[in-house]
């Protein structure tokens, strides 16, 4: 079945995932992902516990760098609850630690993720940057990653309608490329590729709303980002040749910007080793200002073949 919403509601959608519930006592609901099946999406967890912690913040301070590490694989279909503690208020700073947890059945609730926030309230400082953009073709020379999955699923074989459908689903954010990520990948490269992203439709101006598009950006950061440093292996998960999952995942936010206009996620992957991979990501704006960056580590293991199970 062929999935016709327009991009404005796919992007509405998004806002409405990405907007938590508050519950009271320090507790905000998550909602599900519309037809999200298996586990739920790392990079949606982690926006949001950020947007629990940034309703929970002090009026006039905006989130600057969080912390959150992956405990267990949250499970599709079962709203995720986000409790917030108000651990320090300061005049310049402030912090929120966040847990969220999902109750399977009738098993007590467990912790997913734990998350930290540091926010700060604006003001003049020192200012350098030391972070050249990378150049890459600019958005417009690229083809949608959109198209890029329809070709890789004509050219496999023994494609499952599940995968099939997962991989073509529409969107809320337009991803396009300009390296081989891992899962076109089947040779090994270089652990670093450059991916732009934005939303498919506008988002609320940055001015009424730019914890959300800190939000985006949070979420936006999980993709590309672990198979980075599958990339030198010449592995994918797509094919089934990998295992992993995230274990921790860090955003320092460096300045506002607009997650409905293009920005270029360079990633890069420095070591692997022991089953886990580290994985760091630089965000720019079409200026080529350094607007966010990234740091994660994950498990990779190779997959088993049946026979060696």
């Amino acid at each position: 079945m062929t999935d016709s919403k327009t991009p404005e509601e796919l992007v509405a959608g998004l806002i409405r995932l990405l907007t938590v519930t508050d519950k009271g006592d320090g507790h905000f609901a998550g909602r599900q992902q519309p037809g999200g099946v298996g586990r739920v999406f790392g990079g949606q967890v982690v926006a949001q516990a950020l947007q629990a912690a940034q309703a929970s913040a002090p009026d006039g301070m905006e989130a600057h760098s969080l912390h959150a590490y992956f405990l267990r694989g949250g499970r599709e279909g079962i709203d995720i609850d986000y409790s917030v503690a108000a651990d320090f208020d300061g005049r310049s700073f402030a912090n929120r630690r966040v847990v969220a947890r999902q109750q399977v059945g009738d098993d007590e609730p467990s912790a997913i993720l734990n998350l930290t926030a540091s926010f700060q309230r604006p003001e003049e400082g020192l200012e350098h940057a030391d972070s050249v953009m990378p150049n890459v073709a600019p958005p417009e020379d690229l083809l949608p990653d959109s198209e890029l999955r329809k070709r890789f699923l004509d050219a496999m074989e023994n494609v499952s309608d599940v995968q099939r459908a997962l991989m073509l689903r529409p969107r809320p954010i337009e991803m396009r490329t300009s390296d081989k990520l891992h899962w076109m990948n089947a040779e090994p490269k270089p652990p670093a590729a450059h991916s732009w992203f934005r939303t498919v439709a506008p988002l609320p101006s940055i001015e009424d709303n730019s914890a959300l598009h800190r939000a985006v950006i949070a979420y936006a950061s999980d993709f590309t980002l672990l198979g980075t440093s599958a990339l030198p292996h010449g592995l994918s998960w797509a094919r089934g040749e990998l295992k992993g999952a995230s274990l921790d995942h860090a955003i320092w936010f460096h300045r506002p910007a607009r997650a409905d206009e293009w920005l270029l996620y360079a990633t890069d992957s420095p070591w692997s080793g022991g089953g886990r991979g580290f994985n760091r990501g630089r965000i720019f704006n079409r200026d080529g200002e350094l607007v966010a960056s990234v740091a994660q580590e994950g498990v990779i293991r190779r997959a088993k073949d049946k026979d060696e199970a």
